[in-house]
């Protein structure tokens, strides 16, 4: 089994905000009132690293690629909270891609090991589009998720 610093070299991963390892490999030439229609990134989780709560105002598609299943923990607009596993164990329940809906409060994490996926962003990924939670933020609205905020803000 190759290494996580396998993906992160030979994929040119670099540091992101919410946590983890990324690399831009996509980004559309057409755009919708000026903003690429789509973007695509490689995003690479390790156990010792989460991708904190954020939202974007843009539906998120994650794609399975490579190594462990990686959770993908969701707030809806109504408040409730979601876990979803992106993996190759479709028998136990897991998926290989799944749509983060737009203006759900969502982060990621891993078990054990590392996971490499895909997220395609759609209209494209903007840093305007983005809004990373903490703690005291996310709590306050959703005091009974106290647990996963607590573990999954920085």
């Amino acid at each position: 089994m190759k290494q996580k610093e396998y993906f992160i070299e030979h994929l040119n991963l670099e540091k992101h905000v919410e946590g983890g390892w990324f690399a831009e490999t996509y980004t559309s030439d057409k755009a919708d009132d000026g903003k690429p229609i789509a973007s695509s990134i490689y995003f690479l989780l390790d156990e010792t690293n989460f991708s904190a709560y954020h939202k974007l105002t843009s539906d998120e598609i994650w794609y399975y690629h490579y190594g462990s299943s990686l959770h993908v923990s969701m707030i809806d607009l109504e408040g409730n909270l979601h876990d979803i596993r992106i993996g190759p164990n479709l028998e136990d329940g897991e998926v290989l891609q799944y749509t983060v809906p737009k203006e759900w409060i969502f982060a990621s994490y891993v078990e054990a090991g590392f996971s490499v996926v895909g997220c395609m962003v759609a209209p494209a990924f903007t840093y305007e589009d983005f809004k990373l939670y903490s703690y005291d933020e996310l709590v306050s609205r959703y005091p009974q998720h106290h647990e996963m905020i607590r573990a999954l803000t920085r």
